[in-house]
């Protein structure tokens, strides 16, 4: 154990850096999460390390090169959007597959790629801070300004095209934003800590938050604390980075007793919830209702069963009058 290493001037930049990014990462986590894209994580963090890989045998900078992936694999997302879930498989193939073949035929590459995976966070240095922080200064006001936008074009589809607007052009701008965060954090804190930063201080979050904002806060709070405890294990016992943040967010959730609930509630076929005021959640269901098994499933998670009237109301006025219930 060498936890004298904490207080070397040496890892002040590293871990400032990797701080930075663990405080984002989980709040584009929650907007992808939102919208059911959080794989689309993991897509742009392997594309982000080839690219960087293709940036070293070229022998250019490794964070522009990871930078560029990301943000074309972004930018083929947000084209491709009606694909979903597919267009991340088949970027995830063609970055590992890429990848593979370029850690068989170059001498350096196969070194870099472990450290791409793992994350190389002690060997970051002050250019990645300050591309960080100038992409913090970018990213934090643009994703507040698309906030609002993000949860409209989710809850109410209708709302832009009722106007004569598109949602695509502000969904592709969250695309870019979240492909420049997760290739910044790809090249420093490994594939695998930038995936789950992204993924799972959200997940906590949207268990415990009261409100959207405190979700926010919460899944930043709990990046940062993760992280923080992450580097000073992995420092302290000499240990790659990436491994040691993935399984302490992983053991996380198993502490905090969320794996059973995840489990028990995937299986009530229900919309997403959509309204929330004080302490009320509204869990809107499909038309026809729900099954004797999916009413005690909610029940048993706490749902209490409230009627807007005798009124039959369609889906796409239901939420409008829960709302107005609610508020």
């Amino acid at each position: 154990m060498s936890f004298e290493l904490l207080f070397d001037p040496l890892f002040r930049v590293p871990f400032a850096t990797g701080l930075l990014l663990a405080a984002i990462l989980p709040l584009i986590g929650m907007y992808l999460r939102l919208r059911n894209e959080w794989l689309a994580a993991l897509a742009f963090a392997q594309m982000a390390s080839a690219g960087a890989l293709v940036a070293m045998v070229l022998d250019g900078p490794m964070l522009l090169g990871g930078v560029l992936a990301a943000l074309l694999a972004a930018l083929v997302k947000g084209l491709l959007a009606r694909a979903g879930a597919s267009a991340y498989a088949l970027m995830m193939l063609l970055a590992w597959g890429g990848g593979v073949l370029l850690v068989a035929n170059h001498p350096l590459a196969e070194q870099a790629g472990h450290a791409l995976f793992d994350g190389q966070l002690y060997f970051t240095g002050e250019g990645h801070l300050l591309a960080t922080a100038l992409a913090a200064l970018v990213v934090l006001p643009v994703l507040a300004w698309l906030s609002r936008p993000l949860l409209l074009a989710r809850f109410f589809p209708e709302f832009y095209r009722a106007r004569g607007q598109s949602e695509r052009p502000r969904l592709l701008l969250f695309d870019l934003l979240a492909g420049l965060v997760v290739a910044l954090a790809t090249v420093s804190l490994g594939v695998m800590a930038a995936f789950a930063l992204v993924f799972v201080p959200p997940l906590i979050a949207s268990r415990f938050a009261r409100s959207w904002r405190a979700g926010l806060a919460l899944a930043a709070l709990v990046g940062m604390l993760g992280y923080s405890a992450a580097f000073v294990l992995s420092l302290g016992f000499d240990q790659p980075f990436g491994p040691v943040c993935a399984l302490l967010l992983v053991g996380l959730v198993v502490l905090l007793g969320l794996l059973p609930p995840l489990l028990y509630t995937a299986s009530i076929q229900t919309s997403q919830v959509i309204a929330q005021s004080g302490n009320a959640w509204t869990r809107l269901v499909a038309e026809g209702g729900l099954s004797a098994q999916e009413e005690q499933q909610a029940l048993a998670q706490g749902f209490v069963p409230v009627s807007l009237g005798p009124r039959v109301l369609r889906a796409e006025t239901a939420p409008l009058a829960a709302l107005a219930a609610l508020l």
